[in-house]
């Protein structure tokens, strides 16, 4: 909420005076990612649906949540709290783990580092609250269900310190906490009444930490070890031009790209790697900043290629009163060695590399418009593949399976058709299909594929699917669902599912 409100500006700080709650998009409707304090005060919590909050609070304020800008923000602000350990990691979504051993000696004491750490928060307007705990587990308790700025000293004093923190306390996922309630145990000191057994045999097929009391008590007291992943701050490549004159031309605009192309690529080749991902931020006189991006489908380091791209995404670029500063930076980067010319090398310098061409193609036609589909491991047709960005490589656990032929067009969902046939098992002599009846000349099939029980319900039918030919020569592909007398169901569904050459 606080990154939030310092992007917003004034219009924002209005808004932060009332109740105000960032909303994300779900399949049940809004639900509140972040609330401000006179949200909170209304009722409205993290996680609750937006229809509730109103109910509760009818003048809410509403904005929508940026969890890829909030993600951004926290691996940034990650770095900067180095200044206070040697490492730190992410505690998404709005936390961080920073290691401070035998560092507080160097601020004069515990609450002397963690006065620092109030002190330089402050200054980025940004709220805390921070605790000190031998393990990450008894640090992110107290941070969020204890007293700000607590401090516990030794491995000893953790399970006394926390005792009276609720269950949440210990990391686990709703169901989890929703069953310890339920038994009775809502802070975290009854756990340790009921003994150790009890909770294992409830509990003893979650291998999951978040689902497993136990592995987080552990974790928390420092018995078992915790991985924790460090955020491990990196240069990325970045080159700019400061104009002596502000331009306004679109031909002296694609020159000054050109230089930061060139300017780029030999940043890159210096350290091996070629860009991935590049953005191009434009800086007007009047303090505006225009921003484009560019992601690649391979990682390149050839400069007519980005000019190429970037030249279909500065065509509604508005210079204003003039552009003085142009950065590019490439926030996506992999290794690239150098290598001789090749066959695809010089293909890419005609524009004609595969890679080149999809690269050109996502710029015009937007990321997720280009992809391949590759064989997934089903026999149910419409799960038989999967798809993937056009240059990742097919996973290595997708076993190829055997196939009976199959039609070159399936629909995108099964349509159901009326059918009649001689008797319930065997094959249709007539069906009707968008409103026009079909007669059936021939026939191939069954062939039966049984429900895939590892991902189905219970309750779910075999499918026997025919190729059949009707009287004007057309072929089809459709399957009964289901057998007469299987127990799962009342009579046999006909569908279409796809269309035969």
């Amino acid at each position: 909420m606080d990154r939030w409100s310092m992007a917003m500006g004034e219009s924002g700080a209005a808004l932060d005076a009332g109740p105000l709650v960032l909303i994300g998009d779900t399949a049940h409707g809004p639900r509140i990612e972040a609330v401000n304090r006179a949200g909170a005060a209304a009722g409205a919590r993290r996680g609750m649906m937006l229809a509730d909050a109103r109910t509760l609070c009818p003048e809410i304020a509403t904005a929508p949540s940026d969890p890829a800008g909030d993600l951004t923000f926290l691996e940034d602000l990650a770095i900067w709290a180095q200044r206070w350990g040697p490492w730190s990691a992410l505690d998404a979504p709005d936390g961080l783990l920073v290691d401070v051993t035998s560092v507080p000696h160097l601020f004069g004491g515990e609450k002397h580092l963690l006065a620092d750490v109030h002190e330089a928060f402050a200054k980025r307007r940004l709220s805390i609250r921070v605790a000190i705990a031998p393990t990450a587990g008894a640090a992110w308790a107290l941070a969020h269900y204890g007293p700000d700025g607590a401090i516990v000293e030794g491995h000893d004093a953790i399970e006394r310190a926390l005792a009276d923190l609720p269950v949440v306390a210990l990391r686990l996922d709703e169901d989890v906490v929703t069953v310890l309630r339920r038994l009775g145990l809502k802070r975290m000191g009854e756990i340790a009444t009921i003994g150790r057994n009890a909770i294992q045999r409830r509990f003893r097929n979650r291998k999951s930490p978040a689902a497993n009391p136990l592995i987080r008590l552990d974790q928390l007291l420092g018995r078992v070890p915790e991985p924790l992943l460090p955020v491990v701050p990196q240069q990325m490549p970045l080159v700019q031009r400061r104009l002596l004159e502000p331009i306004r031309y679109r031909a002296l605009l694609d020159r000054v790209v050109a230089d930061l192309a060139a300017d780029m690529v030999r940043e890159l080749e210096g350290q091996g790697q070629g860009a991935r991902r590049l953005e191009l931020q434009l800086w007007r006189v009047d303090g505006e900043v225009v921003v484009r991006r560019l992601e690649m489908a391979a990682a390149t380091r050839d400069p007519a290629h980005i000019v190429r791209l970037f030249a279909a995404r500065l065509d509604d670029i508005d210079a204003g009163f003039g552009i003085e500063m142009l950065r590019l930076r490439a926030s996506w980067a992999e290794p690239l060695a150098l290598e001789q010319s090749d066959i695809e090398t010089a293909a890419e310098t005609r524009g004609t590399s595969l890679a080149a061409c999809i690269d050109r193609l996502t710029v015009r036609l937007g990321a997720k418009a280009v992809s391949r589909p590759v064989p997934f491991a089903s026999y149910i047709p419409e799960r038989a593949q999967r798809w993937l960005p056009p240059l990742e490589p097919e996973p290595a656990s997708q076993g190829q399976l055997a196939f009976h032929a199959r039609p070159l067009k399936l629909l995108d969902n099964p349509e159901k058709i009326a059918v009649l046939y001689a008797t319930p098992d065997g094959h249709p002599q007539r069906f009707r299909w968008r409103g026009q009846v079909h007669e059936v000349a021939r026939v191939e099939g069954p062939e039966r594929i049984a429900p895939e029980w590892w991902r189905e319900r219970g309750g779910a039918r075999l499918r026997d699917y025919y190729r059949i030919e009707d009287g004007e020569g057309r072929r089809y592909w459709i399957y009964r669902q289901g057998i007469i007398g299987d127990g799962r169901g009342g009579a046999p569904d006909w569908y279409l599912q796809g269309l035969c050459a």
